[in-house]
């Protein structure tokens, strides 16, 4: 396992490759159009989530197979096709030639970047990974956590980033505009508690025994 090294990419204007044309291409497709990237799907088959960003041209549809001349001018390629080994193998290759990202899906081993379960509430952005030891209590995590950051936690961030702009149009004190910005921020608090599964704690027993 490992825990990798977390960091937010720019993807605007960039272009991101997605080979698969289902449920978890149509799903990261949907994340990069949601950073402003450029999306290329490359399948022979769309589903209809797909089929509907393509009438749309949001994305751009090449209806066939992979080819290796469709990583040309790529910043990062998804590929969601879980069974084809050898696909992954090839795009691992290509990437540390040609320079760009690569991840697989259920194939750490031949992906360069991980793909965090993410919680997503109006600007926030929270990334989840348990560095491949359990992308199931990620996914659990990422539920738990979208159920805490309601509809009032993103009028509240959306508030924040309107008095940002305004106490840097309005205070020129860098001093003080620090201080007003801290101020509203004081007081907020995560709180929580975790309730661990009875296989953990039948675990526990055993190995107390």
């Amino acid at each position: 396992m490992n825990p990798g090294f977390q960091i937010s990419l720019n993807l605007q204007g960039r272009l991101g490759v997605v080979i698969g044309g289902e449920d978890e291409a149509a799903h990261k497709t949907a994340l990069l159009l949601d950073v402003g990237a450029k999306v290329v799907v490359v399948n022979p088959t769309l589903n209809a989530p797909l089929r509907k960003l393509t009438a749309a041209g949001k994305v751009l549809h090449r209806g066939r197979r992979f080819r290796a001349t469709d990583t040309q001018g790529a910043f990062l390629i998804i590929n969601t096709l879980a069974q084809d080994a050898d696909l992954a193998r090839s795009l691992r290759d290509a990437s540390e030639a040609e320079g760009f990202l690569v991840w697989s899906i259920d194939q750490p081993e031949l992906s360069n970047f991980m793909m965090p379960a993410v919680v997503q509430r109006g600007a926030l952005r929270m990334a989840i990974s348990t560095g491949g030891a359990s992308p199931t209590l990620a996914r659990t995590l990422r539920q738990n956590c979208e159920e805490i950051f309601d509809d009032e936690f993103e009028n509240f961030l959306e508030w924040l980033g309107t008095l940002r702009e305004n106490v840097q149009a309005d205070e020129p004190d860098m001093v003080k505009r620090r201080e007003r910005l801290n101020a509203a921020v004081e007081g907020f608090h995560l709180k929580g508690t975790l309730e661990y599964p009875q296989a953990w704690t039948a675990h526990k027993e055993d190995s107390a025994s």
